[in-house]
Formats: structure tokens, C-alpha cells, sequence
């Protein structure tokens, strides 16, 4: 079946919409997202930084990113070379730093006017942040349409090219076809079987994601896709629920697509 989807927004093209690709990009993940998107799309594209780049090494960065949430501190913008009110449709990209798009991306929606603009975020993390990243920018760009975004981990950067072209096809933004997934099972007890997938596919993840208490799944094309439910502890030592999505191909090891806090 295609996908209702795919054929409502087609008007990016038909209606000739001007595209551009913003990114911020610190190791080159999300660069290489950005670039496949552009040209799969024929689109502009662009990457922005601040005057004060995080050109340190991770823990580094970990530690100004806390300081300057802690202060509201934002690094001036250093100056695009495109003309933000000349594109009809924006795919914004970033890493996801603590749950919400790196510090660069706040500086850019501080900055430039983004009124009137189809917004498409897309990001790049360890484990997830696609939604909380997306509702933010929201927030923050309440006169701005949003699209349904596309994110993927770090770790499976190497399958991106595949997922991007389905997510552009889905979201009306290329011709083509994608076929309709079904609904995810009702959620049931882990079972032995379950615990084993779970465990192939989040075992060696070096932050704990929690011991999975449901699980539910669907067949996907070349193998089956799980969602977990699992119950951790966070930061303060208060019991959360989480939801992890599994990939398992056929004869292949499982993995983890994302996580969703």
C-alpha cells in the first residue's frame, strides 16, 4: 500500500517551493544527513555555527552546554549566506544535546526570522530526542509549520541514505511509494525470547536504558520491529518509563533505532 501521506505534500515540487538545507553539524553526522536530504531533493543547503564555536572535545562540550542552559547563554550567530525569506520549506538539522537541539540551534531561531516557513527538523544522536528536540523548537517557533522530522543515531549512520529517501517519499516530498507498516501488537510480558533481543540490541549501549517490563511488535520488511517499555530510575532517583524501538532483521543482529524519554 502507499502511504496517504505520500502524496499530500507533493506540492513542495509541484508547487515549485523553494528548499534549503540549515544545518549545525559538530562531528559530521549531521552533516552527512543534511547532504543526503540536499541532494536527494536538489535542494540549497548551508551549514551555520556561532561566533564561539564547541570546538572542544565531548566532555568539554558537555560542560559549557550545562553552563550556558544553566545561564540562558547564547554564542551570537556568525552570519548566513542565505536569504532565509527567499525558501518556502526550511530542514533544519542538529545534534540532540541533553534532549533538545545543540546550543548553536537556539543562537539561529534567536537570530533569524523563521514566520511563515514550513520547518523540517532532523537531527542526529546517541540514543534519541527527535520528539523532545522537535515539540521545543516548537515552543520556541510557535508562527512556523512544523513537519514530522526525521532522526537517527550516531551509531547507524551508515543506514540513513535508505531511511531518508522513505521519510522524504512518506512526507510528500519525493514521488514514490512506501509501504504501510502495520499497527504494533497489543503490549504483552517480556518473555525469555523478548529479553534476548532486547538484550542483543541495547546490551553494549554505554548509558543504562532501563529493564524492559512490555514489549509489543510488527512485521517490517526484512524482519520484525519491537517497542519496548522499560522502567528506570532517573537522574533524581525517581522511577520513569521509557520507550525503545528495536529493530530486528532477519539473520541479522538486533538494534536500537531510538529512544523516546
Amino acid at each position: 500500500m502507499i502511504l496517504a501521506t505520500a502524496a499530500v505534500l507533493s506540492a513542495c515540487t509541484a508547487n515549485h517551493q523553494k528548499v534549503l538545507v540549515l544545518y549545525y553539524s559538530q562531528t559530521g553526522a549531521t552533516k552527512a544527513v543534511a547532504e543526503r536530504i540536499a541532494s536527494e531533493l536538489g535542494a540549497d543547503i548551508e551549514a551555520f555555527d556561532v561566533e564561539n564555536p564547541y570546538d572542544g572535545d565531548f566532555q568539554q562540550t558537555i560542560q559549557r552546554c550545562m553552563e550556558e542552559q544553566q545561564s540562558n547563554a547564547l554564542s551570537p550567530l556568525k552570519a548566513l549566506e542565505s536569504n532565509i525569506s527567499d525558501y518556502d520549506v526550511i530542514f533544519l538539522g542538529y545534534p540532540v544535546w541533553f534532549g533538545v537541539a545543540a546550543r548553536p540551534v537556539f543562537s539561529l531561531v534567536n537570530e533569524v526570522k523563521f514566520e511563515g516557513k514550513k520547518i523540517v527538523p532532523f537531527c542526529t544522536f546517541g540514543s534519541g530526542g527527535l520528539e523532545s528536540s522537535s515539540d521545543n523548537l516548537k515552543e520556541l517557533l510557535p508562527d512556523a509549520e512544523f513537519i514530522e522530522g526525521y532522526g537517527v543515531r550516531n551509531a547507524r549512520i551508515a543506514k540513513a541514505p535508505a531511511e531518508i529517501e522513505k521519510f522524504l517519499v512518506k512526507a510528500g516530498f519525493k514521488d514514490g511509494e512506501v509501504e504501510e507498516l502495520p499497527e504494533f501488537s497489543e503490549c504483552r510480558d517480556v518473555a525469555e525470547a523478548d529479553q534476548a533481543v532486547f538484550n542483543a540490541a541495547c546490551g553494549s549501549y554505554e548509558m543504562p536504558l532501563g529493564e524492559p517490563v512490555a514489549v509489543s511488535e510488527r512485521a517490517v520488511p526484512g524482519g520484525k520491529e519491537y517497542l519496548f517499555t522499560t522502567a528506570a530510575l532517573d537522574m533524581a532517583g525517581q522511577p520513569v518509563q521509557t520507550t525503545i524501538y528495536v529493530l530486528a532483521p532477519d539473520g541479522g543482529t538486533p538494534e536500537f533505532t531510538k529512544v523516546v524519554r
